[in-house]
């Protein structure tokens, strides 16, 4: 039998997120043909099996494969997949390189940028330019307008993500934020209808199976735009989405798109925004939101795959 590790918690925003995800996969592994532990990260970066301290090479010793069920910086940046790949351990998900690219939202932008796709025109701005800001706002608004979104450089969610509706409020929303995080990005606003598209590799004789799309609809208080609100539980989604089937095609091209250029492997799930029916590709996530009502999952049950076998399948094509 197979050995699985379940790595979940960790040190970041996600730990909450990352617990459920590990629960979730855990609970499918039950009664499978696994013997499967359960390996929690502190959100200090202490390793934990079945609740002792451990250090990673004990927490991974006899492991065949380990479930990345982290979120956030360390599970998704490529840390822990280089762990796990200096040890040759078979793990779920995309290698530790284009792990790191796409968790940096503006090298994904820039994988991207050769291939003509839309996407909204950014800034980045860091930390040390802090005593510069308020001069280079004016630039920032004559370069991306007066609405604008900001969004932490690399993070594996929409923490820190927000929408700034007058030029007033940037400078403000910029100090703030440089507080908390190294880089941002500042985006022009795009608005319009969210989607996203997962896409699994090596599925019903497919190297990359396009799952279908899914339209995420914002509660009318925060109609202007939600992609902070993901994982609240405040959105609704319709899969497989309300979209036209030159939108949908154009979709699944990007995402298939995305997945092979940054290198990711196993899955992915690219987010978009359609406006005045054109695609806009935001970013794409290595290891999204996988419990058994995230937004993945509920796309994947949609074509008949259930949650355990998506979680089967991803042990089963692991690869180290």
């Amino acid at each position: 039998m197979k050995r699985i590790a379940v790595l979940r918690g960790g040190p970041s925003e996600e730990y909450d997120v990352s617990m459920l995800t590990g629960k979730a996969v855990l609970e499918a592994l039950a009664g499978e043909e696994y013997v499967a532990k359960d390996i929690m990260i502190s959100k200090t970066g202490q390793w934990f099996e079945q609740g002792r301290k451990r250090t990673h090479e004990q927490a991974l010793t006899g492991v065949d494969v380990v479930f990345i069920a982290l979120h956030g910086s360390f599970g998704e940046d490529g840390q822990v997949q280089r762990i796990l790949e200096q040890k040759r351990i078979p793990f779920t998900g995309s290698p530790s390189l284009a792990s790191g690219i796409a968790f940096n939202k503006e090298l994904t932008k820039q994988t991207m940028r050769p291939h003509g796709i839309n996407m909204a025109k950014h800034r980045r701005v860091n930390k040390d330019e802090q005593h510069t800001l308020k001069d280079e706002v004016a630039q920032i608004i004559t370069d991306l307008g007066t609405q604008l979104f900001i969004k932490p450089l690399s993070n594996g969610s929409s923490f820190g993500a927000r929408k700034v509706l007058e030029s007033v409020e940037l400078y403000d929303n910029l100090v703030e934020l440089l507080d908390l995080y190294d880089s941002l990005l500042v985006e022009e606003y795009i608005g319009g209808t969210e989607a996203t598209v997962g896409v699994l590799s090596d599925f019903r004789g497919e190297r990359l199976y396009a799952l279908p799309a899914v339209e995420i609809i914002p509660p009318i208080e925060h109609d202007f735009f939600t992609y902070q609100n993901k994982y609240d539980g405040s959105t609704t989604e319709i899969v497989p989405g309300r979209f036209s089937p030159s939108v949908k095609t154009e979709m699944i091209r990007i995402a298939k798109l995305a997945h092979s250029e940054v290198g990711c492997d196993q899955y992915s799930r690219s987010d978009f925004l359609i406006r005045d029916n054109q695609v806009y590709f935001l970013e794409i996530n290595t290891l999204p939101g996988f419990t058994n009502q995230s937004l993945y999952p509920k796309a994947a049950d949609a074509v008949g795959l259930s949650f355990k076998d998506l979680v089967r399948h991803l042990i089963e094509t692991a690869r180290g």
